[in-house]
């Protein structure tokens, strides 16, 4: 089978991490994924990394991350020449996806309605922090903003290291997949329904809230109010315990489980029978299950507890949990050269699911800014003159000597 979204183009002119990574998860699904960035203010996660010399020339982690098969076009669409380009390329699109603040392109004429007039197929997916309406639309925001905002900091932590962020930027990345949900959710309804696009419009807030589901139906329910309870949970058999060498988290959920864990504990006699018990049990449960597991290290109760079907996992550093061989055995992750004559190796995540039918696949390395400019301008109808002039008067980028070596002469 041809991989699923084979055929279908998309126009990404996001840049950070949200939308950037909505695309990548089509583009490895086989998307035609073309980023247009602006010639003289690429994407900023270009320069931003954990390798200082891949950040100097435009290619840090936090962009090759998820910029693999896409290609690389770099227009300036705040300048007239640059509005035309965007209307002829998206006239050939089947998606476009955008993050600048709600209405800015629509002051550039690139807006929704002005495009579905020239292609009514289009789908046009916005991502933004607050959203295309409401009274915060025109503000601005990163992950971490939204955390602040959305309630999310205030229920991490305990009282001792007060709000916290997530370690991983999962509101970026949770608005990423949905955006991408969004877009295959659409393309789906479009094929059902004529042909016809429409406008998606995905907000980091909407998705934050969405994170927080059981605890913000709590709280419009009866009023409970979420607190900062660090590693602890409702259940005492759910949380994380000291060993005698390092933290060990536990995950005896249900009323069976949690059978299981005082069963294989030697405490029978802490066995509750329903979830109300176990609530009011908390403080003395925690205390019997704190003094067991640090009689012994984290490694030995992990292999105890999963041997007896309780979820249990000492805590993994990042590079500990990457070199078990499960993760190996998951395809997730994908090996590939950044550039020729280059020895290093790119490292990427694919995707977090496997198809019987429907390949994932990484076929191209993380582009120059530009890097296909004069292909995908040339494809559109410009000459090699046209290209020289729109790159002397900076509406396109990329190398001079690429641009004219693709263009017709």
């Amino acid at each position: 089978m041809s991989p699923p979204f084979a055929g279908v183009r998309i126009i990404d002119a996001t840049h950070v991490l949200a939308g950037p990574f909505s695309t990548y998860q089509l583009a490895v699904l086989g998307a035609d994924v073309i980023k247009v960035e602006s010639p003289s203010d690429p994407d900023q996660a270009r320069l931003q990394g954990s390798d200082r010399k891949l950040n100097d020339i435009g290619m840090g982690t936090a962009f090759m991350s998820q910029a693999s098969n896409k290609k690389a076009v770099a227009i300036d669409f705040k300048k007239p020449e640059g509005q035309e380009i965007m209307k002829k390329l998206l006239a050939t699109a089947d998606v476009f996806v955008e993050n600048y603040r709600p209405g800015a392109l629509e002051k550039l004429g690139l807006g929704y309605e002005e495009l579905a007039a020239i292609n009514p197929a289009l789908i046009y997916c916005s991502i933004s922090a607050f959203g295309t309406t409401g009274p915060r639309r025109e503000l601005t925001a990163y992950d971490n903003v939204i955390q602040a905002f959305s309630g999310m900091m205030a229920m991490t932590g305990d009282r001792h290291t007060g709000p916290l962020k997530s370690g991983a930027p999962v509101v970026d990345y949770a608005t990423g997949t949905t955006a991408a949900f969004s877009i295959a959710t659409a393309l789906f309804q479009r094929e059902r329904n004529g042909g016809k696009g429409q406008f998606i419009d995905v907000s980091m807030l909407d998705t934050a809230l969405m994170l927080t589901s059981p605890a913000l139906t709590a709280l419009l329910w009866n009023g409970a109010k979420p607190e900062p309870k660090g590693n602890t949970f409702p259940f005492a058999t759910i949380g994380c315990y000291q060993a005698s060498d390092e933290p060990l988290m536990i995950a005896a959920s249900n009323l069976t489980q949690q059978k299981r864990l005082w069963t294989a504990l030697g405490r029978e006699d802490m066995i509750k029978e329903n979830n109300n018990q176990r609530l009011d049990g908390h403080a003395q449960e925690a205390r019997v299950i704190a003094e067991i597991i640090g009689t012994m290290t984290a490694s030995y109760w992990e292999t105890f507890l999963q041997q007896r079907r309780i979820p249990a996992a000492r805590i993994r550093r990042l590079e500990e949990a990457l070199a078990d061989p499960h993760v190996g055995a998951r395809g997730v992750l994908h090996g590939q050269p950044i550039a020729e004559n280059d020895e290093r190796e790119l490292v990427v995540p694919v995707s977090a699911f496997t198809m019987s039918a429907g390949e994932r696949r990484i076929t191209s390395p993380p582009q120059r800014v530009g890097a296909q400019t004069g292909e995908l301008l040339t494809s559109l109808g410009y000459s090699a003159g046209d290209l020289q002039a729109l790159k002397a008067a900076g509406v396109i980028g990329g190398a001079l000597d690429e641009i004219h070596a693709e263009s017709p002469q």
